[in-house]
């Protein structure tokens, strides 16, 4: 089995969301290792005194231990447009570090230097190649109740009642003004608008 990953958004020397990582790091242990024993990833996460107050991405690799942890720094790829692909076989409920099944959905896209992947499963919009998305109907954002993966992000703003989820299916896009996408290190308000019209079939 691939090792698995959590990536942490680090700021102004804090790790952020971490109450969030943690709670899925031992859920990933416990259903696919079974190990009961609860890791806290602030014991074993030190950020290093040379690090300004930008934004870095911590990568924790572990199965039913930490294997390796490493911080490198981070810079927002901005996405301007998605192309839809249908994946109706995937799963990705755990997250994983082999990230081949995704890759090559990728690769099927022919994607541009600003674009990703919107993956749909029975044609239920689920995820991008490596965020959580959201839509705004003009009052609210929404994101899908039916997610590749539980992100972290995803978590804390349906648990701030920031987003809420609901079953969005292809046909529904019309109804939405626009998109983002959001992960680990991408929080809402710094996400690029993704226009509905910038979504399209591959």
């Amino acid at each position: 089995m691939s090792l698995l990953l959590e990536t942490i958004r680090i700021q102004h020397k804090q790790l952020q969301n971490i109450d969030f990582h943690n709670e899925r790091l031992n859920r990933s242990r416990y259903h696919l290792l079974g190990s009961t024993q609860e890791i806290d990833l602030k014991n074993h996460i030190q950020i290093p005194d040379h690090l300004d107050n930008g934004i870095f991405k911590c990568r924790v690799l572990y199965a039913k231990e930490i294997e390796k942890i490493e911080i490198i720094p981070y810079q927002l790829k901005p996405i301007q447009s998605l192309k839809i692909i249908q994946a109706d076989h995937l799963h990705y409920a755990h997250k994983f570090a082999d990230r081949s099944g995704l890759e090559l959905l990728q690769s099927k896209a022919q994607l541009g230097q600003h674009e990703d992947i919107m993956i749909l499963k029975n044609n239920y919009i689920t995820d991008t190649s490596y965020a959580n998305i959201v839509f705004f109907d003009g009052k609210e954002w929404i994101t899908p109740a039916t997610p590749l993966l539980i992100g972290t992000k995803r978590s804390q703003l349906l648990h701030s009642q920031i987003i809420r989820e609901k079953t969005i299916r292809i046909q529904d896009l019309a109804k939405y003004q626009f998109a983002k996408i959001i992960n680990a290190m991408i929080d809402l308000e710094e996400s690029p608008i993704i226009s509905i019209d910038a979504i399209k079939m591959v």
